[in-house]
Parts: structure tokens; sequence; C-alpha cells
């Protein structure tokens, strides 16, 4: 849950800046936010928030 939580603000700042720079537009945000509703709403909900953590697993283990 927390990967899920941390990859959620991480993509919202993401879009947030596209916005501000003018690389996306308010209709490709819409499109965007619909297809994650509806992706989380398939079988591949799962899939997506496994590999989510397993990413958040891998990069929690590096070290600098």
């Amino acid at each position: 849950m927390l990967v899920s939580v941390s990859a959620v603000l991480l993509l919202g700042l993401l879009i947030w800046f596209l916005l501000h720079i003018r690389y996306l537009r308010r209709t490709d945000l819409l499109l965007c936010g619909a297809f994650g509703f509806l992706l989380a709403r398939t079988a591949a909900a799962p899939v997506v928030a496994t590999v989510l953590d397993g990413l958040g697993t891998f990069l929690g283990q590096l070290r600098f």
C-alpha cells in the first residue's frame, strides 16, 4: 500500500510538472486518469500492483 501511495504522489507530481511546462494538455490528463481508473477495475490491477511493489522493493534495496 505504501508503494502505491508513493507511486501516486510521484506520478501526480510528474503530471503537475508536465502541465506546468505545458507539455501535457488537460485533455491528456483526463484521458490518463480515466485509463487509470478503468485499469484498476480490470484483472490487470493485481499484476500492476505486484510490479509496483516489486519495483519499490528493488529501489528500496539500492544503496548509493
